[in-house]
């Protein structure tokens, strides 16, 4: 029955006169799956390739777990200064917004009036919309999907973790596959009837302190991992494939919003681990802000993701927007 209204709510608003249509283009980057599929670090990489066209890229995004939410549009940046803390932006918008200087972000449920206030107010050329394959009634000119296997063998919700059945992902222009293989993304592509695919890749950076901290030699001391976000699993692999000495993992919900109970908890398990340091995600980081660390070490992890063959995306991208 989800599946069944989840399809008719797209074909709905698969007619012109029922979306709402920006005059600048819409990137749509979203995914089949509840839960993080690595679509920030690609929200950012695209629009680091739009700036680069020389384009003024905006986001719009729906700011998940705002603490403190408020109506109608809130511009986390303008894109020369950051106007909202997280609590009103969310983790995610807040995050783009520290990383992406020149790029708007802008956070509503109403995604039309973001962009329309994008395009009047902060001369935006072109919108990027986060987690948007969902968001039907927005008409956009680019609709990149990420996917990876585990979606293959899914099933919608409540019973497997799909927002729609397997074969509505057809509608999307592009497959962007987490993966080494271009032809493992090739053939994810083909069994979703996706004409285009392109490879993800993740990038793990340096640890940066949160008290800006000196981090040089610390890998190889035991550090405890914590992580709030849809997939901590692969946060922790992620860190040990890095070389990290993680004597203890600490997983919480996605979004988790951070208590100085947790902070408490967390420097006891580091103590018990024998551990200097706590090792985070950036995103969890900017949720840590105004907590007392008790002088324990709180480290996170850049990362970033490239779509590959870059020139052949890159290409791909320009000529997707000149049919505008």
């Amino acid at each position: 029955m989800y599946g069944a209204a989840a399809t008719w709510r797209r074909r709905w608003y698969s007619s012109p006169a029922r979306v709402s249509r920006l005059r600048r283009p819409v990137v749509s980057v979203g995914n089949l799956s509840v839960g993080g599929s690595g679509k920030t670090p690609v929200v950012a990489h695209i629009a680091q390739i739009l700036l680069a066209l020389g384009e003024r890229p905006g986001i719009l995004t729906r700011g998940y777990a705002r603490t403190r939410p408020a109506l109608g549009v809130t511009v986390v940046s303008d894109g020369v200064r950051l106007l909202a803390d997280v609590a009103a932006a969310g983790d995610e918008p807040f995050m783009l917004a520290r990383a992406l200087p020149g790029v708007p972000v802008l956070v509503g449920a109403d995604r039309f009036a973001s962009g329309s206030l994008a395009e009047r107010e902060l001369g935006v050329t072109v919108h990027l919309l986060d987690d948007g394959f969902q968001h039907v009634q927005l008409a956009r000119d680019v609709d990149l999907l990420m996917v990876d296997d585990r979606d293959l063998d899914d099933c919608v919700l409540p019973t497997g973790r799909l927002r729609e059945p397997l074969g509505n992902a057809a509608q999307a222009d592009a497959a962007l596959v987490t993966t080494e293989n271009p032809a493992h993304a090739r053939n994810v592509a083909d069994t979703l009837g996706i004409e285009a695919a392109f490879t993800v890749r993740r990038q793990v950076h340096a640890a940066c302190g949160l008290s800006g901290a000196d981090l040089a030699g610390r890998k190889v001391a035991p550090v405890v991992a914590f992580a709030g976000i849809a997939r901590p699993e692969r946060f922790f692999t992620d860190l040990t494939a890095a070389g990290w000495h993680v004597a203890e993992t600490v997983p919480f919900a996605d979004h988790h919003p951070f208590t100085q109970a947790d902070v408490d908890r967390l420097a006891e398990d580091a103590s018990a681990a024998g551990a200097a340091m706590l090792v985070t995600t950036e995103k969890d980081a900017v949720r840590l802000q105004g907590i007392d660390t008790h002088g324990l070490t709180i480290a996170y992890i850049p990362l970033t993701a490239t779509i590959e063959p870059a020139d052949t995306f890159r290409a791909w991208l320009i000529d997707r927007l000149s049919q505008r």
